[in-house]
């Protein structure tokens, strides 16, 4: 499996696109529509699902231009944040302090995730772990074979999400971080919502809100 990313220029945000020998699934599609549908177009494999590690605007910006332009692929989201994909207040764009951009509004998702559970879709195996704190859905994806995790806006490279936001908790992101990813091993690489990558190992030795 491959992986590519984009850094979009809203919230420099990352997109990441897991490209298999005969599919794709796009991560947290983000504000740059031109360079998402781009490269989509240049891997040129389907797109075999969406997933969202959670629903604020910055990352769900391009979701229905890649789903009407890309065959309608499925969505999968957290059950507790399916409803913020079309409203604008809890997705943050519909905050008086974003008066300078539209309100960002999506379809429903197709499906929510199952935590704990492997999923096996076109050749991609993966599991979803729970690491809520930044926004109460917030998800992982873990990659047992490519020995990876993406984390959204939960664990960054030496650092963590906000906690200043609605639905924020900072006891619960630290506690879904030390439960459900510094368990993983420490070589596993992390690929965050923004910013650099970085390694289990890195984060758990050097990461100031762990040390």
């Amino acid at each position: 499996m491959k992986l590519h990313k984009t850094v979009n220029p809203v919230a420099y945000e990352n997109t990441y696109y897991l490209e298999n020998d005969s599919h794709l699934i796009v991560v947290d599609p983000g504000s740059d529509w031109t360079t998402i549908r781009q490269t989509i177009e240049r891997i040129g494999k389907p797109v075999a699902a969406i997933l969202l590690t959670h629903t604020h605007y910055d990352h769900i910006m391009s979701l229905d231009l890649v789903r009407e332009h890309f065959d309608m692929p499925p969505v999968y989201v957290a059950e507790s944040e399916a409803s913020w994909l079309y409203t604008p207040e809890m997705n943050l764009s519909g905050l008086a302090r974003h008066d300078d951009m539209d309100n960002v509004v999506c379809q429903p998702a197709e499906n929510t995730f199952q935590y704990e559970t492997d999923y096996h879709i076109e050749g991609f195996h993966f599991s979803v772990v729970e690491t809520p704190g930044h926004s109460i859905g917030g998800v992982s994806f873990i990659f047992p074979d490519q020995e990876l995790v993406i984390t959204g806006d939960a664990l960054f490279r030496e650092a963590i999400g906000r906690t200043d936001l609605p639905t924020s908790n900072f006891e619960d992101l630290i506690a879904g971080i030390k439960n459900n990813l510094f368990t993983l091993p420490g070589h596993y690489q992390v690929y965050p919502g923004h910013g650099h990558s970085t390694t289990i190992s890195h984060e758990k030795n050097v990461n100031p809100f762990f040390r």
